[in-house]
């Protein structure tokens, strides 16, 4: 043994090279899309290292306690379609817990006069029958008329890029801004025109194509989808994923570094603020390079910008200008809320007078299982704001949260009633470029030029919503497991 050459085991059949180890993956970034990569790439047999700026994972999908109740800080539903949410949390066992909200559904708060059900027969506020009584109700007979058009004007709109341009060139203004617009901020935050179609709406283009009409193209895909709700979550709060799927990286020997931020990313390494320096055999990014990932933060950044290097590595050191959104939550005492007087909760158009908040979710009326927790009487509300527009301090938020969920709701909410309350502020995602994945819509996407071999996911590129994220995230893990073996 002694006389063996290095890297060399003797054995009766001569020297033989010692085990090759795995190849090491790092991934930057510990929100869902870097912990579902690094699980994807652990099963694979990768090594993986998880890098996390912040104390915590899982980005935005988190928890806090309001009067005493754990619930989602973030994210708190996931979309069903194409079932890739559900089949993550099977294989993470979390299956049995999934639940749907109440059926009862959204209703929709008009810029001017009372607030009327969300119509039922659309796809991210598109109808599917423009004629409906329930889209006359919102947007009037004659914007209906304009938009039974649709049926009228062959391929017209077919190579617009985003779900504002398609939807304004089929069906016209009022039902973007009155229909389309209040679902997608409140859901996406951001506006249809800011919202690349293949991204937002997959299938929906390739729907449009064969029925040559939106409002078709929107039934077809509402006929092809399964029964139920096109959202669901998790009994307990969305936030169990992230606690589940971190026992399951640390059983799988992945290596999690929170607390731990990022100066610059290469194609081999990574290198930290504090000037130490990770190797690897590929880098994940799984983050916009301000921060290592999108972070939860108590009070507004003051925005920044990241410079493009150059140079073949980028900086993490800077923060990119963004804007955020403020969750204001509520934990009332108003048992006139029993009866759930609008549904779900509420979707406000630009412009309601005196209304600031630019969504309304009636938790306790949406989830039977945080009814079940909290008892009779007691309501769980949820408002989001955008950031430049949001009261700054905690108190003045509190106070506009109860005038507008009084107002939405047409319930009484006195200050007293109200039993806890907690802001919290996420930055957008820089942008959701395109599906395609490609390096240099990531790099575009990153406001930043990302080195050649470095593997981009989260929702800057996939998209909001854990459906996009995950679906992203384990199909760029195949991706580099399939690399790595070539």
């Amino acid at each position: 043994m002694e006389d063996a050459e290095a890297g060399q085991l003797e054995s009766p059949q001569g020297p033989r090279s010692a085990p090759e180890q795995p190849p090491h993956v790092v991934v930057v970034g510990g929100g869902i899309a870097g912990m579902a990569a690094a699980r994807q790439l652990a099963v694979g047999g990768a090594r993986v290292t998880l890098l996390e700026a912040s104390a915590v994972l899982g980005g935005k999908v988190a928890r806090h306690t309001v009067a005493g109740i754990p619930l989602d800080a973030g994210a708190e539903s996931f979309a069903t379609r194409r079932g890739t949410v559900a089949a993550f949390l099977a294989g993470l066992g979390l299956g049995d817990a999934i639940v749907q909200p109440d059926p009862a559904g959204a209703w929709l708060q008009p810029a001017g006069g009372a607030a009327v059900p969300l119509p039922k027969a659309g796809l991210l506020g598109i109808p599917g029958t423009p004629m409906a009584a329930d889209v006359i109700a919102v947007i009037g007979k004659r914007a209906a008329l304009r938009a039974q058009l649709d049926s009228l004007l062959g391929y017209a709109g077919y190579k617009e890029r985003t779900l504002g341009g398609l939807v304004r060139r089929r069906m016209g203004r009022a039902v973007l801004e009155q229909l389309v617009a209040p679902v997608t901020m409140g859901v996406h935050s951001r506006h249809p025109d800011e919202l690349e179609l293949d991204v937002v709406a997959p299938g929906l283009r390739s729907a449009f194509l064969s029925t040559v009409s939106l409002a078709q193209a929107v039934q077809k895909l509402r006929s092809a989808a399964p029964a139920g709700s096109a959202v669901a979550g998790i009994d307990g709060g969305i936030f169990r994923l992230v606690e589940t799927l971190e026992a399951k990286l640390v059983a799988l020997g992945v290596v999690l570094r929170t607390g731990t931020r990022v100066g610059s990313v290469e194609a081999d390494r990574v290198v930290l603020d504090s000037g130490e320096v990770i190797a690897a055999d590929r880098v994940v990014l799984a983050c916009a390079l301000r921060a290592s990932v999108a972070e939860r933060v108590e009070a507004p950044e003051p925005p920044g910008r990241l410079p493009s290097t150059g140079s073949g590595s980028v900086s993490a050191a800077d923060p990119v200008e963004t804007s955020g959104i403020v969750l204001a939550t509520l934990v009332v005492r108003a048992p006139e809320l029993d009866a759930a007087p609008r549904g779900t909760g509420l979707l406000v158009a630009a412009g309601a007078d005196g209304i600031r908040a630019k969504a309304l979710t009636h938790s306790t009326a949406k989830w039977p299982w945080l009814a079940a927790r909290t008892g009779p009487g007691t309501h769980v509300l949820r408002l989001s704001y955008n950031a430049e527009s949001a009261p700054h301090g905690c108190e003045e938020l509190r106070e506009q949260a109860r005038a507008d969920a009084e107002r939405l709701l047409g319930v009484p909410i006195p200050a007293s009633g109200i039993l806890g309350f907690d802001r919290v502020e996420w930055a957008r995602p820089a942008r959701a470029a395109t599906a395609s994945g490609s390096a240099a819509s990531d790099s575009a996407a990153l406001g930043a030029a990302t080195p050649r071999g470095v593997t981009v996911i989260g929702e800057a590129v996939a998209g909001t919503g854990l459906a996009a994220v995950i679906a992203q995230a384990k199909q760029g893990a195949d991706n580099l497991l399939t690399e790595l073996a070539q």
